[in-house]
């Protein structure tokens, strides 16, 4: 095998690791021993390093594969680690095994391909507890998702929130069903990134929680939103407003959350007295939005496929402008294009046909022709 960087590390290393003078040294100044003679990252010397305490502690015939060239630095990752498994298994001779099956399969597969291959060596070197040891390997991994299981949230100063956690596997699939159908491109012009859209699916699963009233109490009250704003301040389009855990929202930002029942609009006048504490007339509701579901079908902004159960009921003139709450001042909008319309230059209208229809911005469509959305409806 020609002399490389990693194979000069790991010749030096692992063989005569008790005699060289690295060997005295922490694993840390180790690797920065190797970075200056090797002139390697710090993180690829620390991964040279562990190798070379694998192969100097486990079965000696991985480091003569190694040596010998039939195997590369990365795979004789994988195969220490697949062969130490199996010796603690199955015992010293089906480790021998294991190692002359990955060494041969490591001329044909690269690290990543013989690490999937590794693991079902069992069934090739000691079929007869490779079930057992399957399941084991299941359970174990189990209580290892079930320990480490967690989510971290983290106030930002500017009032967003940072994620951070790790899902078992369970609630990564419940995660992943939720959000990955709501994460696909809403249409031609939605030009979020993946991750944008990702953003604003779990936004969308939150909403639709809130919406069904069904999680548990919180002091007494079902979980809301409560947003406080002045009366003047949402009529004019200029005062903000605050949220119940102390975080200033933007005008437009109080706006687009008035639309939606799930949040609880505190309005207050001048004097700081509440003038609408969430008045059901407000809501579009109960029948109501049953009516707006069977007209609209969906959101109803051309091009969209989300169906009524991911929709906010959009007030056509904002309630705060005077807008009534009927069917014909309303429309179903997803988030995404809810959003978009409180923040763009579009408009909405209801048709002669009491069918709702978009006007795009000039800039657009310089005819500013009226587009309909036809997923839903086809005629």
């Amino acid at each position: 095998m020609p002399s490389t960087p990693a194979s000069a590390a790991t010749s030096s290393l692992p063989v005569g690791a008790a005699r060289s003078p690295a060997c005295r040294l922490g694993r840390a100044r180790r690797a920065v021993w190797l970075r200056e003679r090797l002139r390697l990252t710090i993180p690829a010397a620390r991964r040279l390093v562990d190798l070379a305490a694998v192969l100097d502690t486990g079965n000696p015939g991985v480091r003569h594969a190694l040596a010998d060239g039939h195997i590369t630095v990365d795979q004789a990752r994988v195969v220490a680690d697949t062969v130490d498994s199996v010796q603690t298994v199955a015992g010293p001779e089906a480790a021998d095994k294991a190692l002359g099956v990955l060494t041969d399969w490591a001329g044909q597969f690269d690290p990543t391909l013989l690490r999937k291959l590794s693991t079902r060596i069992l069934d090739h070197v000691a079929p007869d507890i490779a079930d057992a040891a399957a399941k084991a390997a299941l359970d174990a991994e189990a209580r290892r998702a079930t320990r480490d299981r967690h989510l971290t949230l983290s106030t930002l100063t500017d009032g967003r929130l940072r994620l951070c956690g790790i899902l078992d596997t369970e609630t990564a699939g419940l995660l992943r069903a939720a959000i990955d159908p709501l994460g696909a491109p809403s249409g031609p012009d939605d030009q979020r990134s993946p991750g944008q859209r990702r953003h604003d699916a779990l936004g969308d699963v939150c909403r639709l929680a809130l919406r069904a009233g069904e999680l548990p109490e919180h002091g007494g009250d079902l979980a809301q939103i409560v947003v406080t704003t002045s009366y003047d301040g949402l009529t004019r389009q200029l005062g903000g407003g605050t949220l119940d855990t102390g975080l200033h929202l933007t005008p437009e930002a109080v706006r687009h959350l008035a639309c939606d029942a799930a949040i609880l609009p505190a309005v207050l006048s001048g004097a700081g007295q509440p003038l609408d504490l969430g008045r059901q007339r407000r809501l579009i509701t109960g029948p109501l939005r049953r009516a707006l579901v069977l007209r609209d079908r969906g959101c109803a902004f051309p091009g969209c496929d989300r169906p009524p159960r991911w929709c906010d009921a959009h007030h056509i003139k904002h309630w705060a402008d005077g807008g009534d709450t009927s069917l014909d001042n309303a429309v179903l909008l997803c988030g995404h294009h809810h959003r978009h319309l409180h923040h763009s230059d579009w408009a909405v209208r209801l048709a002669g046909d009491g069918h709702p229809e978009f006007v795009p911005p000039a800039w657009l469509d310089p005819d500013q022709i009226p587009r309909r959305n036809h997923y839903h409806r086809r005629t």
